[in-house]
Protein backbone atom coordinates (compact mmCIF):
# COMPACT_ATOMS: atom_id res chain seq x y z
CA UNK A 1 0.00 0.00 0.00
CA UNK A 2 3.25 2.56 0.19
CA UNK A 3 5.99 3.16 -2.44
CA UNK A 4 9.15 4.81 -2.13
CA UNK A 5 12.58 5.67 -3.88
CA UNK A 6 15.38 4.79 -1.83
CA UNK A 7 19.13 6.38 -3.25
CA UNK A 8 22.61 5.16 -1.94
CA UNK A 9 25.85 7.76 -2.46
CA UNK A 10 28.40 5.89 -4.00
CA UNK A 11 31.00 8.66 -2.95
CA UNK A 12 30.08 8.74 0.86
CA UNK A 13 28.07 5.59 1.57
CA UNK A 14 25.24 7.37 2.76
CA UNK A 15 21.25 6.46 2.36
CA UNK A 16 18.45 8.63 1.87
CA UNK A 17 14.53 7.54 1.08
CA UNK A 18 12.13 9.48 -0.55
CA UNK A 19 8.41 9.29 -0.90
CA UNK A 20 5.36 10.94 -0.87
CA UNK A 21 3.00 11.25 2.01
CA UNK A 22 -0.74 11.90 2.74
CA UNK A 23 0.07 14.80 5.39
CA UNK A 24 -2.63 13.78 7.74
CA UNK A 25 -2.84 10.17 7.15
CA UNK A 26 -4.92 8.02 4.47
CA UNK A 27 -7.99 8.15 6.39
CA UNK A 28 -8.02 11.92 6.57
CA UNK A 29 -7.58 12.36 3.23
CA UNK A 30 -9.93 10.18 1.53
CA UNK A 31 -12.55 11.28 4.07
CA UNK A 32 -13.32 15.16 5.78
CA UNK A 33 -14.22 15.83 9.45
CA UNK A 34 -17.65 17.11 10.03
CA UNK A 35 -16.80 20.12 13.00
CA UNK A 36 -19.61 21.05 15.23
CA UNK A 37 -20.29 24.81 14.13
CA UNK A 38 -19.02 24.45 10.82
CA UNK A 39 -21.52 23.54 7.99
CA UNK A 40 -18.63 22.27 5.19
CA UNK A 41 -16.63 19.35 5.55
CA UNK A 42 -13.24 19.46 6.76
CA UNK A 43 -10.43 18.40 4.45
CA UNK A 44 -6.85 17.65 5.19
CA UNK A 45 -5.86 15.65 2.48
CA UNK A 46 -2.29 17.63 1.28
CA UNK A 47 0.49 15.25 0.43
CA UNK A 48 4.13 16.01 0.03
CA UNK A 49 7.11 14.46 -1.14
CA UNK A 50 9.30 13.70 2.16
CA UNK A 51 13.07 13.20 2.06
CA UNK A 52 15.04 12.19 5.15
CA UNK A 53 18.04 10.22 5.74
CA UNK A 54 18.28 6.15 5.67
CA UNK A 55 16.67 3.15 4.23
CA UNK A 56 14.85 1.04 6.50
CA UNK A 57 16.15 -1.94 4.96
CA UNK A 58 14.24 -4.73 7.19
CA UNK A 59 10.93 -2.63 6.86
CA UNK A 60 10.94 -2.27 3.24
CA UNK A 61 12.06 -5.73 2.65
CA UNK A 62 9.77 -7.82 5.23
CA UNK A 63 6.25 -6.34 3.88
CA UNK A 64 7.22 -5.37 0.18
CA UNK A 65 10.19 -5.17 -2.31
CA UNK A 66 13.83 -3.93 -1.88
CA UNK A 67 16.00 -3.64 -5.00
CA UNK A 68 18.67 -1.97 -6.86
CA UNK A 69 16.78 -0.39 -10.20
CA UNK A 70 19.43 1.37 -11.95
CA UNK A 71 22.35 4.37 -10.98
CA UNK A 72 22.18 8.38 -11.45
CA UNK A 73 25.17 11.17 -11.81
CA UNK A 74 25.25 13.66 -9.36
CA UNK A 75 23.75 16.16 -11.90
CA UNK A 76 20.92 13.73 -12.73
CA UNK A 77 19.95 13.43 -9.07
CA UNK A 78 20.87 17.22 -8.26
CA UNK A 79 18.22 17.74 -11.58
CA UNK A 80 15.80 15.55 -10.20
CA UNK A 81 15.73 17.06 -6.69
CA UNK A 82 14.72 20.50 -8.28
CA UNK A 83 12.03 18.75 -10.07
CA UNK A 84 10.69 17.58 -6.82
CA UNK A 85 10.26 20.62 -5.53
CA UNK A 86 7.93 21.86 -8.46
CA UNK A 87 6.04 18.67 -8.43
CA UNK A 88 5.31 19.11 -4.77
CA UNK A 89 4.37 23.06 -5.06
CA UNK A 90 2.26 21.45 -8.58
CA UNK A 91 -0.02 18.82 -7.03
CA UNK A 92 -0.74 19.15 -3.13
CA UNK A 93 -3.80 17.55 -2.28
CA UNK A 94 -3.78 13.45 -2.12
CA UNK A 95 -6.50 11.41 -4.03
CA UNK A 96 -7.12 7.86 -2.97
CA UNK A 97 -9.69 6.78 -5.69
CA UNK A 98 -9.35 6.07 -9.41
CA UNK A 99 -12.98 6.47 -10.79
CA UNK A 100 -13.37 4.47 -14.49
CA UNK A 101 -16.91 3.99 -16.05
CA UNK A 102 -16.82 0.22 -15.65
CA UNK A 103 -13.77 -2.92 -15.65
CA UNK A 104 -12.89 -3.27 -19.33
CA UNK A 105 -10.10 -2.53 -20.56
CA UNK A 106 -11.57 0.35 -22.55
CA UNK A 107 -12.94 2.01 -19.76
CA UNK A 108 -13.48 5.73 -19.73
CA UNK A 109 -11.48 7.49 -16.83
CA UNK A 110 -13.27 9.75 -15.22
CA UNK A 111 -10.88 10.53 -12.31
CA UNK A 112 -6.87 9.81 -11.48
CA UNK A 113 -5.62 8.99 -8.11
CA UNK A 114 -2.88 11.32 -6.79
CA UNK A 115 -1.31 8.78 -4.04
CA UNK A 116 2.09 7.46 -3.46
CA UNK A 117 2.91 5.47 -6.10
CA UNK A 118 1.92 7.90 -8.93
CA UNK A 119 4.90 9.88 -7.05
CA UNK A 120 7.02 6.94 -8.15
CA UNK A 121 6.09 6.43 -11.15
CA UNK A 122 6.05 10.40 -12.19
CA UNK A 123 10.05 10.94 -10.50
CA UNK A 124 10.66 6.86 -12.66
CA UNK A 125 9.75 9.02 -15.63
CA UNK A 126 11.40 12.25 -14.79
CA UNK A 127 14.79 9.67 -14.40
CA UNK A 128 14.50 8.28 -17.70
CA UNK A 129 14.03 12.01 -19.08
CA UNK A 130 17.41 12.94 -17.47
CA UNK A 131 19.14 9.59 -18.70
CA UNK A 132 19.02 7.27 -16.11
CA UNK A 133 18.93 3.36 -17.45
CA UNK A 134 15.88 1.76 -14.80
CA UNK A 135 15.40 -2.21 -14.90
CA UNK A 136 13.93 -4.61 -12.48
CA UNK A 137 14.31 -8.31 -11.80
CA UNK A 138 10.71 -8.46 -10.45
CA UNK A 139 7.60 -7.40 -11.12
CA UNK A 140 6.58 -3.95 -10.32
CA UNK A 141 3.21 -4.02 -9.01
CA UNK A 142 1.43 -1.03 -6.95
CA UNK A 143 -2.15 -1.37 -5.10
CA UNK A 144 -5.53 0.57 -6.61
CA UNK A 145 -8.90 1.02 -5.89
CA UNK A 146 -11.39 1.75 -8.22
CA UNK A 147 -14.68 3.15 -7.90
CA UNK A 148 -17.07 2.20 -11.31
CA UNK A 149 -19.76 5.09 -12.14
CA UNK A 150 -21.60 6.58 -14.86
CA UNK A 151 -20.80 10.25 -15.85
CA UNK A 152 -20.15 11.92 -12.87
CA UNK A 153 -21.68 15.46 -12.24
CA UNK A 154 -19.84 18.50 -11.08
CA UNK A 155 -21.50 20.16 -7.95
CA UNK A 156 -19.10 22.98 -7.02
CA UNK A 157 -16.46 24.13 -4.48
CA UNK A 158 -17.63 24.23 -0.74
CA UNK A 159 -18.12 28.12 -1.45
CA UNK A 160 -20.61 26.99 -4.12
CA UNK A 161 -22.89 24.42 -1.87
CA UNK A 162 -22.11 25.28 1.59
CA UNK A 163 -22.43 28.76 1.86
CA UNK A 164 -25.82 29.11 -0.69
CA UNK A 165 -29.62 28.58 0.52
CA UNK A 166 -30.53 27.07 -2.05
CA UNK A 167 -28.50 24.58 -2.38
CA UNK A 168 -29.19 23.83 1.50
CA UNK A 169 -30.83 19.94 0.72
CA UNK A 170 -28.04 19.03 -1.55
CA UNK A 171 -25.32 20.47 1.31
CA UNK A 172 -26.96 18.08 3.29
CA UNK A 173 -26.61 14.93 1.38
CA UNK A 174 -22.72 15.59 1.42
CA UNK A 175 -22.83 15.89 4.84
CA UNK A 176 -24.77 12.95 5.77
CA UNK A 177 -22.89 10.94 3.21
CA UNK A 178 -19.53 11.86 5.20
CA UNK A 179 -20.84 11.02 8.53
CA UNK A 180 -21.05 7.84 7.59
CA UNK A 181 -16.96 7.92 6.97
CA UNK A 182 -16.32 9.45 10.22
CA UNK A 183 -13.71 8.56 12.35
CA UNK A 184 -13.24 7.04 15.78
CA UNK A 185 -16.27 4.90 15.51
CA UNK A 186 -16.73 2.10 18.47
CA UNK A 187 -17.31 -1.05 16.97
CA UNK A 188 -21.15 -0.96 17.09
CA UNK A 189 -21.10 2.30 15.27
CA UNK A 190 -18.99 0.99 12.69
CA UNK A 191 -20.92 -2.20 12.16
CA UNK A 192 -24.10 0.32 11.05
CA UNK A 193 -21.84 2.59 9.13
CA UNK A 194 -20.58 0.25 7.09
CA UNK A 195 -24.78 -1.13 6.30
CA UNK A 196 -25.24 2.62 5.78
CA UNK A 197 -22.01 2.70 3.13
CA UNK A 198 -23.56 -0.19 1.14
CA UNK A 199 -26.56 1.15 1.22
CA UNK A 200 -25.62 4.20 -0.16
CA UNK A 201 -23.29 2.78 -2.68
CA UNK A 202 -24.98 0.20 -3.68
CA UNK A 203 -28.61 0.70 -3.33
CA UNK A 204 -28.82 4.25 -3.72
CA UNK A 205 -25.64 4.02 -6.01
CA UNK A 206 -24.28 7.16 -4.96
CA UNK A 207 -20.80 8.59 -3.73
CA UNK A 208 -19.85 12.00 -3.28
CA UNK A 209 -16.23 12.66 -4.59
CA UNK A 210 -13.90 15.56 -3.31
CA UNK A 211 -11.21 15.83 -5.98
CA UNK A 212 -8.89 19.07 -6.36
CA UNK A 213 -11.11 21.03 -4.10
CA UNK A 214 -14.10 20.66 -5.66
CA UNK A 215 -17.40 18.25 -5.48
CA UNK A 216 -18.52 15.83 -7.60
CA UNK A 217 -21.58 13.30 -7.51
CA UNK A 218 -20.85 9.68 -8.86
CA UNK A 219 -23.64 7.54 -10.04
CA UNK A 220 -22.28 4.43 -8.88
CA UNK A 221 -22.15 0.71 -11.19
CA UNK A 222 -21.89 -2.62 -10.46
CA UNK A 223 -19.07 -3.63 -9.23
CA UNK A 224 -19.07 -0.24 -7.45
CA UNK A 225 -15.19 -0.44 -6.11
CA UNK A 226 -12.25 -2.97 -6.70
CA UNK A 227 -8.97 -3.01 -4.61
CA UNK A 228 -6.35 -4.52 -7.42
CA UNK A 229 -2.48 -5.04 -7.13
CA UNK A 230 -1.31 -4.66 -10.82
CA UNK A 231 1.71 -4.12 -12.50
CA UNK A 232 3.19 -1.28 -13.90
CA UNK A 233 6.00 -1.16 -15.85
CA UNK A 234 8.91 1.09 -15.35
CA UNK A 235 9.29 3.47 -18.28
Amino acid sequence: MHDAVGFSSLATGANYTMEWYELFQLGNCTFPHLRPGAFAPFWCNQGAACFFQGIDDSHWSQNGTLEKIGEVTGNQFNEMARWVQEDNETGIYYETWTVLSDPSPNATVWFELYDCSQFIHRTYRKLKELGARLSSRTQTNYTKIYLYSGEPTYLGNDSAIFKQPALKNLAEDIREFYHTFRPHQSFAELALSLLEAYEQIALDKSFYLYYNFEYWHLPMKPPYMHITYEEVPLP
